[in-house]
């Protein structure tokens, strides 16, 4: 089986609970850096599926990675290759299928109560509809490409998580692990959490913390399996 393609934007941003997951089952990554000088490639061809990680900077900085990994977006829906895409890998699919990506009504860094659409498509990606609690860090946010299904929105931003067949873009961070929080919630800016409700301080962050990264994690075990069902052979 080809390897699964990881565009990885920032050191401190890298694949976590989405690696292991992965390593579980056998399925080899081919994890690209680009701050640490790796390329990305021409295209997926070699390559069974797409995963774009997040990182800092905006979804429109004109910074050549970031047109690459639309480049390669667009190459693997192309070649019906699945692609998944979290946080800022959610905002480069939707701006390289045509949608704006843009300030979000309120940053949102920390855990946050979404709410999953109670229609098919939302529920056979999530479980059920109804709130779930994810970790989230954004301060833009993308509006819905030509052709998206909205599967999920909070009263902070609207378009959570869209799919179009069976590629999956969201605004949060189903891949984080406990070593990243821990690194994360330091990183905290004590004043942007006191003037937003929807900013986490690193305390409110690390409370019960392990129970939210179980059932987070438990929630990416069903997206990660529902993604990559489509890289499979039909039997």
């Amino acid at each position: 089986m080809k390897p699964v393609l990881v565009l990885q934007h920032e050191h401190q941003d890298g694949p976590a609970y989405l690696l292991q997951w992965l390593r579980e089952r056998g399925i080899a990554a081919d994890v690209r850096n680009t701050q640490a000088g790796d390329a990305y490639p021409a295209s997926v061809d070699d390559h069974a599926a797409l995963a774009i990680l997040g990182g800092s900077m905006s979804a429109n900085d004109p910074l050549p990675s970031l047109r690459d990994a639309e480049r390669l977006i667009l190459d693997a829906m192309a070649r019906q290759r699945p692609v998944i895409g979290h946080c800022l890998g959610g905002q480069l699919m939707a701006r390289a299928l045509g949608a704006r990506v843009a300030a979000s009504p309120a940053p949102e860094i920390g855990w946050s109560t979404i709410d999953v659409h109670a229609h098919d498509a939302a529920v056979d990606w999530f479980g059920a509809a109804g709130p779930v609690t994810v970790f989230q860090w954004h301060f833009e946010a993308f509006d819905l490409p030509a052709g998206a299904v909205p599967l999920a929105g909070s009263a902070a931003c609207r378009h959570q998580a869209f799919a179009i067949g069976p590629h999956l873009a969201m605004q949060f961070h189903v891949e984080l692990d406990a070593e990243k929080l821990q690194r994360w919630a330091d990183e905290v800016d004590p004043a942007l959490a006191a003037r937003h409700a929807t900013v986490q301080a690193r305390e409110a962050m690390r409370a019960g913390a392990e129970g939210l990264l179980r059932a987070q994690q438990a929630l990416a075990d069903r997206l990660y399996a529902r993604w990559w069902a489509a890289a499979l052979p039909p039997r």
